[in-house]
């Protein structure tokens, strides 16, 4: 596995103000909704290397969600602001991403959750055992960039 291991594990962090359409009818976050918070801290983290969805997807790659884990801790609310946290764990042969769901303000655990991607083609939707390696070298750049935070 190739992975962070001996470096600096990039992360990326944003806050999210819970809308009312994101909540059920006892008035906590519908449970579905978590994975749009994920994917918005996700999202955040990849953008930060360079490796956005976008710029790997025009090289002929993307990256689909093979493994979806989540663990609710206590329930968001209508208004709540949260803030999601997404680690990157290992690189190679898959994503792996750890996820923080925390209330802002007091930093209470709401949920905690974990996503595998795997390396696909997108001309022939072929699934990869590892990343080609002109992404990986263009990721692997970026890890060597990152800062210490």
């Amino acid at each position: 596995m190739t992975g962070t291991e001996g470096r600096v594990r990039p992360w990326a962090s944003v806050e999210i103000d819970v809308p009312f359409h994101d909540v059920d009818a006892m008035r906590i976050v519908w449970h579905g909704r978590y994975v749009k918070y994920l994917e918005v801290a996700r999202t955040a983290l990849m953008r930060s290397l360079g490796f956005d969805d976008l710029s790997v997807h025009a090289q002929g790659w993307m990256y689909p969600v093979v493994d979806l884990r989540l663990r609710y801790l206590a329930p968001a609310r209508a208004g709540q602001r949260l803030r999601v946290r997404a680690d990157l764990g290992d690189y190679a042969p898959m994503l792996r991403i750890r996820y923080q769901v925390r209330d802002a303000a007091s930093g209470r655990w709401l949920a905690r959750a974990s996503t595998a991607q795997a390396p696909v083609e997108v001309a022939s939707g072929a699934l990869f055992t590892r990343p080609p390696a002109p992404l990986l070298a263009r990721l692997e750049a970026a890890l060597d960039r990152w800062p210490s935070r």
